[in-house]
Order: C-alpha cells, then structure tokens, then sequence
C-alpha cells in the first residue's frame, strides 16, 4: 500500500514543479484581476499547509522543510525547493502512516484519504494559478495546461 501512495503523492508533487517550471519568474508577482493570492503566493500555501499538517503529524521532520514567507513567494528557486522538501518529508509521514496501521496523525479517515485530501488542494491552487496567469494576460502555453494530467509521464 504504502509504495503506490508515496508515488502517487510524488506524482503530485511533480506535477507542481511542472507547473512552476512553466510559470516565468517575474509572472510569480502576477495578482488575480479580483481579490486572491498571487500566483507565488499559491505555490507557497501549497508548501505552507504541508509543514502545517507535518507539524501534527510528523514535527521531527519540520528539520528538513523550508517555509515560505510571503515577501518570498515570487523566488522560483526558494519555491522549487521548499516543495521538494516538503514532498519529501510528507512522503516519510505516509510512509510511517501506512507502516502504523495506515492513520496520519490528526486527520480522518486514514492514509489514503489523506494523500486525496492533499492532492485535491493542491490541485486546486494549481488552477486557481492558471487562472490568475490567464486574467493577466500571461496564459500557460496549451502543452503545460494537457502535462499537468499526464500522470504516466510525471
């Protein structure tokens, strides 16, 4: 069980990197036309509510994770790799989660759930940083809007 969830969750997490390979830097910055985060600032909840949930579930492994401010959130490489990390720490909780009778500490019902739960979000906040780029003039070019759902290949 825990094999195909930790692939799946980094599968997830590759499809972020995708996302925010294809985003140019100074497009971070870009604000929706109405009220909402900046496209950085998305990638940065994403990373952000990870540490939030290792925090309750596996805090030794906040060590390894870098938070990112919001001052910060249009430093492409600094968000690159706080969701490296984070995936990576979040992958050893559902390690630990599927070894210990398949529960993360402090959400229901069990693993599973908590890798759909997280990928959801995720996804989410992908669209919602695709959408803001459209309304600012600055679309993602059609290949990067069919890769995100190309899982065989991420």
């Amino acid at each position: 069980m825990s094999t195909e969830l930790i692939e799946t969750w980094r599968i997830n997490n590759r499809i972020n990197l995708y996302l925010l390979e294809a985003v140019p830097e100074e497009h971070l910055s870009d604000a929706l036309t109405s009220k909402g985060r900046r496209v950085g600032e998305r990638f940065a909840h994403i990373n952000n509510v990870r540490l939030m949930w290792l925090k309750q579930a596996l805090p030794e492994a906040l060590a390894e994770t870098i938070k990112v401010e919001k001052d910060a959130a249009n430093d492409k490489n600094l968000l690159r790799e706080s969701l490296k990390k984070s995936a990576d720490a979040v992958a050893r909780l559902i390690e630990r989660a599927a070894a210990s009778g398949g529960r993360v500490k402090g959400f229901k019902p069990h693993a599973t759930a908590f890798v759909a739960y997280l990928s959801a979000h995720e996804a989410h906040h992908r669209s919602q940083a695709i959408l803001a780029l459209k309304q600012s003039a600055h679309p993602i070019d059609k290949k990067i809007s069919f890769g995100i759902w190309e899982y065989g290949v991420r």
